[in-house]
This record gives structure tokens, sequence and C-alpha cells, in this order.
């Protein structure tokens, strides 16, 4: 109830910015999820996988990824199919993956910076307006109604400043938490692929090194 009144205190101004902070949520709640389906234990991942690419089995190491399938396994799995070509074969397996995952991690997180900043300027908007109310309403008018005027006007200049900007603190605090996120994900990424490819590497150099060694 109480911040309702307050809502209503402030005028027009206030719809824009409601409509900013749903967008936040949304977004915020969108990109959590799929931040959150898309984290792997970087490190437990690496040790099924080193064991199986030094043994040589590369269906069992496949199957470790197809088992916890995110991001990063698809990926390292794309190179894995690969794993009887050339270095450059796997990295391109990869690569080509990459290029589908990594836009689908970062996508939309970047909103929330320019709602965050939208909803700061249609509070400020708010403000400019409902000043401009109320002074240009106090001209001509009783006395004694001035003060009323004034401080409605200024109530109403005040919600709108204070509802933008916390919509853009929220809307830019969410922004940095999940890009601190997202960038974890992506480090994690580029470990797991560049250590997948030298295992992969090394493997098949020890491989041609035993068949040479039978000759």
């Amino acid at each position: 109830m109480f911040l309702m009144e307050h809502f209503q205190e402030g005028g027009w101004g206030m719809y824009p910015i409601l409509l900013l902070f749903g967008m936040v949520v949304f977004f915020t709640f969108d990109r959590f999820l799929y931040i959150s389906k898309s984290k792997v234990d970087t490190d437990k991942l690496m040790s099924l996988l080193k064991s199986q690419i030094v043994s040589g089995n590369i269906q069992g190491a496949l199957n470790t990824c197809q088992a916890s399938p995110a991001p990063v396994t698809r990926i390292v799995a794309a190179g894995l199919r690969r794993a009887g070509g050339t270095d450059h074969d796997v990295q391109q397996g990869m690569d080509e993956e990459a290029l589908r995952e990594l836009p689908k991690i970062e996508k939309r997180t970047g909103y929330l910076a320019m709602l965050g900043n939208l909803a700061t300027l249609a509070g400020l908007l708010g403000t400019i307006t409902g000043l401009i109310k109320s002074f240009a309403g106090v001209a001509g008018v009783d006395p004694s109604m001035k003060a009323t005027m004034l401080s409605k006007g200024i109530s109403e200049a005040m919600n709108c400043t204070a509802f933008g900007l916390g919509t853009g603190i929220v809307g830019l605090a969410t922004f940095a938490w999940l890009n601190g996120m997202t960038q974890g994900i992506l480090d994690g990424i580029n470990q797991v692929t560049v250590e997948t490819l030298n295992l992969v590497v090394a493997g098949q150099q020890q491989g041609g090194h035993n068949q040479q060694g039978q000759y």
C-alpha cells in the first residue's frame, strides 16, 4: 500500500520506468537460468576427459560430453569427433561449434546495462516534467494554494527520481553480476578446449610413435 501511494504520486513518468523494470526482471531471470544451466565443473570434466583421451578412448570421452550437455561439452565433442584427423581439423571442429554456442551465452545480457541507463534517464525526465508542472501550476494561483501545489509537483518529481534510480541500480548491478558469470563460463571454455586439443594431439603423436616402434 505504501509503495502504491508513492507510485501514484509519481505521475505518468512512473509507467515507462515500471515497464523498464519489468524488462530488467525478465532478462535477469532469462539470462540467469540459461547461464546456470551452462555452468560445468571444468576441473572435474577435464579429469574425466584426460584419462579417457590419454588411454585412446575417444568414444568414452564423447560419451562423457554427451552425458553433461552444456556449451563447453558440445564444443569439446565437436572437436573429438574429428580426433582422427590433424590438430587443425580438431581445432576447426571446436571453433565451428563455438560460433554457435558462444553467442547464446552472451545473448541479451548487455540489454540490462542499456535498460538501467534508460530507467535513470526516464526518472530524470519525470523529475524535470514534475518540476515544470509544479512551477507552471502556481502561476496566477491563490497564494494559500501555492505551497500545496509546489509540494505535490516536487513529490511527483522526487518519486520519479527514486524509482528511476532504483531501477537503474538494479539493471546495472544485475548486468555486472551476470556478465561476471558469463565471463567465467567463457574462460572455462577456453581452458577446456585448449587442454583437450593438446591432449588429442599428444595422444595422436604417441600413437604414431608406438606404430613406428612396432616396425
